[in-house]
């Protein structure tokens, strides 16, 4: 082949690779595609988010609406506008039981979110930061407990709590509360205690400190953001608890005083109205059982996030 042979073959566009090899084949990426790629991912989610967000705050949205309306402007028109606002519903609501049902909840979330995170985050701490035989064993027999729904175990349940006098008491459910919440707590806090660093425990056990008060005093207070995560979802997780209070907070006769909580107290308020439906009161004791926890998770938002992420990352 002559010299103006092989140039000519070298000037062909595709002829060679960038050696002046065989052709590769590959497609170029450019900064365009990519940038465009970006900006449709971007729509994509953006677009889902909004429509979640749509989803999620239209129905409560329409549910604080409608504990101002009357019944008859709630079965005239569910997407009617208000037109009288007045916080007299409220106050019927809370006389009609809802403060009681408040107050049972409030005392019990009082002592079993607490004594939650203390004895899941000792558990998590000793399963995550010792080896001793058996600490596979006992950290998946925790976390095998969230396997298992809450209804198979009703009935041994009640006979246990039966037997120990602790039905329709406070104590009773607190314990079973903690008991329930105990795997999601280990399993959490046992991913989060593995992340912090192993040279402050050990300079702290140097300097003469026990294990218990390295614990309390050096490791419990590094894990604060991981402690507020899993306590806020507990917490939420307790709040919403419909079957374990219904199982256990009966009265078992007529001396024996009610004591439900909010989730059952509002389908026995919606039974006692009967035929004569006051709907307004019964909208007004769901805003007033919601509005604590969404002060609680909009305040600690971003605390619950950085929780999560924290765990998750060495």
């Amino acid at each position: 082949m002559s010299i103006t042979a092989k140039e000519s073959a070298a000037a062909e566009p595709g002829a060679s690779g960038p050696a002046g090899g065989p052709k590769s084949g590959r497609r170029t990426v450019r900064p365009g595609d990519r940038a465009t790629e970006g900006v449709t991912l971007n729509v994509f989610s953006h677009g889902f988010l909004a429509l979640w967000a749509v989803l999620i705050v239209l129905p409560l949205l329409w549910l604080v609406l409608s504990s101002f309306k009357t019944d008859a402007q709630i079965g005239g028109s569910a997407l009617s506008w208000p037109g009288n606002w007045t916080f007299d519903v409220f106050v019927r609501a809370w006389d009609k039981g809802i403060g009681d049902y408040f107050t049972n909840t409030v005392i019990v979330l009082a002592f079993s979110v607490p004594l939650t995170m203390l004895f899941g985050s000792m558990a998590a701490y000793v399963l995550a930061r010792y080896e001793f035989p058996g600490n596979r064993f006992l950290y998946f027999f925790f976390v095998g407990g969230a396997m298992f729904p809450v209804f198979l175990a009703l009935v041994p349940l009640y006979f246990m709590v039966e037997r120990f006098g602790m039905l329709n008491t406070y104590q009773g459910l607190i314990l079973v509360y903690i008991a329930y919440s105990m795997p999601f707590t280990v399993f959490f806090m046992h991913a989060f205690f593995r992340t912090l660093p192993t040279a402050v425990h050990e300079a702290a056990v140097i300097d003469g400190a026990s294990h218990t008060r390295a614990f309390f005093q050096v490791m419990l207070p590094m894990a604060k953001p991981g402690l507020l995560s899993v306590g806020i979802f507990n917490a939420l997780g307790q709040w919403n608890q419909y079957i374990l209070p219904v199982v256990l907070m009966q009265p078992r006769d007529n001396s024996d005083p009610e004591r439900y909580l909010l989730t059952q107290g509002l389908v026995q308020l919606q039974q006692q109205q009967g035929y004569a439906s006051d709907l307004p009161v019964l909208f007004a004791g769901v805003t007033i059982a919601m509005i604590p926890m969404l002060v609680v998770y909009l305040s600690f938002q971003r605390q619950v996030q950085s929780g999560l992420t924290a765990g998750t990352l060495k």
